[in-house]
């Protein structure tokens, strides 16, 4: 009996489902799939990371992304160092702001240029976890009418400039509400300039940019204040990428390893941390 019920385990032993040893062997391990030479690339053996032109401050440095300076160009950097790519290693690509979201096939394998995460935009793209909540801003000349604003209400009667294809665009339309239709740029520094030629009253720009404006473009300029564009929410920044985009997971993964290191914190600490303390406005 004893060598039947022997002979019994054996067979049934040989009989048991093999997920415990082929199908582990067969499915590959997250870090394996992420490993550098197991990434699908628009260009075999370079990582192509694209963003606008020109590029601007805070977001890059001296209108070159690639040279690491400039808080995207560093995220882009970083990402990239967690997906194991060395500088050299890493192309750079001009595309457009709403081209990067519009529906099909892209030549980049992410792109970086304050991409706000929307779930129109997601239906044409894919994006990867947030890498940086954003507020809105208004800047106007000081001693304007607009620039004594208090509250959104009183923002009602200015007119308003502000980028075609933006959120900003949207937070104008459905948080503002201003009386008259704004008037709305294809770039942002036709945005700019009509500020500075008294051609509208306010501009409506993500903070960090806002900073930029005021230090930078528009003389005797200042932040009026700060609004979030979400009813809740918070609106965040995403790498983009294709839909469908085969990189998405390893991507999600570098940006949460940063988040958890601190590596992000430091990042916007050095480079967008004068976008605090402008009053909020509601």
């Amino acid at each position: 009996m004893l060598l039947a019920f022997g002979a019994l385990v054996t067979a049934v032993a040989a009989c048991a489902p093999a997920d415990d040893t082929t199908g582990a062997a067969a499915a590959p391990t997250t870090s394996t799939a992420c490993t550098k030479d197991q990434l699908k690339l628009a260009t075999p053996g370079k990582l192509t990371i694209a963003t606008d032109k020109p590029a601007y401050e805070p977001w890059f440095k001296d209108d070159d992304p690639a040279n690491g300076q400039g808080f995207e160009s560093a995220v882009a950097f970083a990402v990239a160092g967690e997906l194991g790519f060395d500088r050299d290693e890493i192309q750079w690509s001009s595309v457009k702001f709403d081209a990067a979201f519009a529906p099909g096939p892209k030549k980049f394998d992410f792109d970086v240029n304050q991409v706000s995460i929307t779930p129109d935009r997601a239906k044409a793209v894919d994006f990867s976890k947030g890498y940086y909540t954003v507020k809105q801003a208004i800047v106007a000349i000081d001693g304007s009418k607009a620039a004594g604003a208090k509250s959104l209400a009183e923002l009602k009667d200015v007119k308003i400039g502000v980028q075609v294809g933006t959120t900003s665009l949207d937070a104008v339309k459905d948080v503002i509400k201003p009386a008259a239709d704004p008037n709305v740029y294809n770039e942002q520094i036709d945005a700019v300039t009509a500020l500075k030629n008294k051609q509208v009253d306010a501009l409506v720009v993500d903070l960090p940019t806002a900073f930029f404006v005021t230090a930078a473009q528009i003389e005797k300029s200042k932040i009026v204040g700060q609004f979030s564009s979400t009813g809740g929410t918070p609106e965040e920044f995403g790498l983009v990428m294709q839909k469908g985009s085969p990189l998405k997971g390893c991507v999600d993964k570098a940006v949460e390893a940063l988040k958890s290191k601190g590596e992000l914190a430091k990042i916007e600490q050095q480079w967008l941390g004068s976008a605090a303390g402008a009053p909020e406005l509601k």
